[in-house]
C-alpha cells in the first residue's frame, strides 16, 4: 500500500508545527486563567466503560460513542466528554480534599458525528468544575472564569455573549401548562433544539406532551428568573461582567445530568455553534454510585474557539503574535571558522543551559548562508565564533548593531541584549 493510500481518518487531527503552535496558544490561555482562579489540574483515562456514558450522559451522547469490545471482553468507549470521569474520581477521593474542589482538565475527547465547522470527531476540551458546594456563587465563579478566558483571547462584549438560564424554571412552566411530570426529559430535549428545529415540527412535538409552541414562546419571552439565576446575574454584575450576560430560558443544555443553572457562550454574529457551555449537575456523583455532592462546571472545545479566533481580527492578532514569538530563536551561533567548531559547540551548549533558544549549522557552511539561516529561523541575535576566539561578536539581526564580548561573558551579554 502506497503512502497516498494511507490517510488520516475523517474528523481526526494532524498537528503540523504551525497548527500545534495555535493549539498550544489555546491551551496556555486556558491553563493560565484556571490557575489565576485557584484551580488544580487533573487528568482521567481516555478509555472508559461504555456504561459510564450510556447511563449518565443521555441518549444524544450514547449515539456518538466510539465504542468497542476490548481484548478482555469489556464494552469500552473513547471518552466523549470529561464530566462523568471527573465525578467518579472525585467521589473516590473526596474526603482527601478541602471543599469546594476547584479542578480543571485539558484533554482529547472523541465523538462519532459528521465533521463540520466547529465540530470534529476528535477535539480537545477544557473542563472547569467546582464540587462540594451548592451556593450559586459557584455558578457565578465558573461563568466569570469563562468570561475571563474569552477576554484573554481578545474578545469583547461586541464579539460574544453569555446566555443564562435554569432548568428548574421549566418545572414552573410544566405546572402552569399542565404538562405531566413524566414528560420533563422530553420537554427539555425539545427546548434544547428550539433554534434548530422547524416551527411546525416543534409544535407537533410539544402538542404530543400536552403543550404548544405558542405557550413555550410566550414563556421564554417572559425571561422569568429563579432565585439562583438572579443571584448569579447580580454577582457577575458586581464583577463588572453584567454587559456580557442575559437571561435566555431556551438554554437548557442537552446532557441529561444537568439539574439547575445552565449557561452557554455564543458569538454575537451567530455564525457558529455554542463556544462554551455548562451548568449545575448536583446529582451526578450519586448517579455514579457515590454520596450526594453538589457540583457545577463548564466545557470549551478547541475547534470552535479556534475558528472564532481565526474569524475575529483582534483575537487573530494576539494569536499571530504568540505564534511568531513561539517560533523565534534567541540566538543563532555562526561558525565563522571550522577550526573553531568545538568552541562554537561549547558556546551553543552554554547558552542552552542558560535557558536560551539556540540553533546553529550542523555542517560546514558559508558565513553568508548561516546568516540567511538565522534570519529564516527568526533569530533575534547572531553569535559569531571565529578565529578571534575567545572573543565573540553578538549581532542584533533587527538593528544590525554589533558588540563584542568573551566566551565567559557571552551568556550575560546575550541576556542583556535580549532584555
Amino acid at each position: 500500500m502506497s503512502i497516498k493510500e494511507v490517510q488520516s481518518l475523517p474528523g481526526f487531527r494532524e498537528f503540523y508545527p504551525e497548527s500545534c503552535a495555535v493549539r498550544n496558544y489555546i491551551f496556555d490561555m486556558w491553563r493560565n486563567v484556571a490557575h489565576r482562579y485557584g484551580f488544580a489540574e487533573w487528568e482521567g483515562p481516555v478509555l472508559e466503560p461504555t456504561d459510564l456514558y450510556r447511563r449518565k450522559s443521555g441518549d444524544e451522547i450514547a449515539g456518538q460513542l466510539f465504542c468497542f469490545e476490548d481484548k478482555g471482553g469489556r464494552d469500552v468507549s473513547l471518552r466523549p466528554e470529561l464530566t462523568p470521569s471527573l465525578a467518579r474520581m472525585a467521589v473516590a477521593k473526596q474526603r482527601e480534599y478541602k471543599k469546594p474542589l476547584r479542578w480543571f482538565e485539558i484533554g482529547a475527547c472523541f465523538r462519532y458525528e459528521k465533521p463540520q465547522k466547529g465540530r470534529l470527531r476528535e477535539f480537545y476540551q477544557f473542563n472547569c468544575d467546582m464540587l462540594g458546594e451548592s451556593a450559586p456563587a459557584i455558578d457565578a465563579e465558573l461563568i466569570a472564569l469563562a468570561i475571563d478566558v474569552m477576554t484573554g483571547f481578545g474578545f469583547t462584549k461586541e464579539h460574544f455573549a453569555v446566555r443564562l438560564s435554569d432548568r428548574n424554571i421549566w418545572k414552573r412552566f410544566m405546572q402552569e401548562a399542565g404538562v405531566p411530570e413524566e414528560n420533563e426529559t422530553t420537554l427539555l430535549q425539545i427546548i434544547d433544539k428550539l433554534e434548530r428545529t422547524r416551527p411546525d415540527v416543534l409544535d407537533t412535538q410539544l402538542q404530543a406532551i400536552g403543550t404548544s409552541l405558542a405557550a413555550v414562546q410566550e414563556f421564554t419571552a417572559s425571561k422569568a428568573e429563579t432565585e439562583a439565576v438572579t443571584t448569579v446575574r447580580q454577582q457577575l454584575e458586581a464583577r463588572g461582567f453584567g454587559d456580557f450576560v442575559s437571561v435566555d430560558l431556551s438554554i437548557v443544555r442537552g446532557l441529561a445530568y444537568y439539574t439547575g443553572v445552565v449557561f452557554e457562550i455564543f458569538d454575537c454574529q451567530g455564525d457558529m455553534r455554542a463556544v462554551a457551555g455548562g451548568g449545575r449537575y448536583d446529582n451526578l456523583a450519586k448517579l455514579i454510585g457515590g454520596s450526594d455532592m453538589p457540583a457545577a462546571g463548564f466545557a470549551m472545545g478547541d475547534v470552535v474557539i479556534g475558528n472564532f479566533i481565526e474569524e475575529t481580527p483582534v483575537a487573530k492578532a494576539k494569536l499571530d503574535a504568540y505564534v511568531k514569538a513561539a517560533s523565534e530563536l534567541d540566538a543563532y551561533v555562526i561558525v565563522a571558522s571550522e577550526e573553531r567548531r568545538p568552541d562554537a559547540l561549547g558556546i551553543v551548549q552554554k547558552l542552552r543551559s542558560a535557558g536560551l533558544r539556540v540553533d546553529f549549522a550542523l555542517t560546514a557552511a558559508k558565513v553568508g548562508k548561516q546568516f540567511q539561516s538565522a534570519e529564516q529561523r527568526n533569530a533575534r541575535l547572531a553569535v559569531i565564533v571565529g578565529d578571534e576566539f575567545p572573543e565573540v561578536s553578538i549581532k542584533n539581526l533587527t538593528t544590525r548593531e554589533e558588540v563584542k564580548t568573551t566566551s565567559d561573558g557571552v551568556v550575560e551579554a546575550i541576556q542583556h541584549a535580549l532584555a
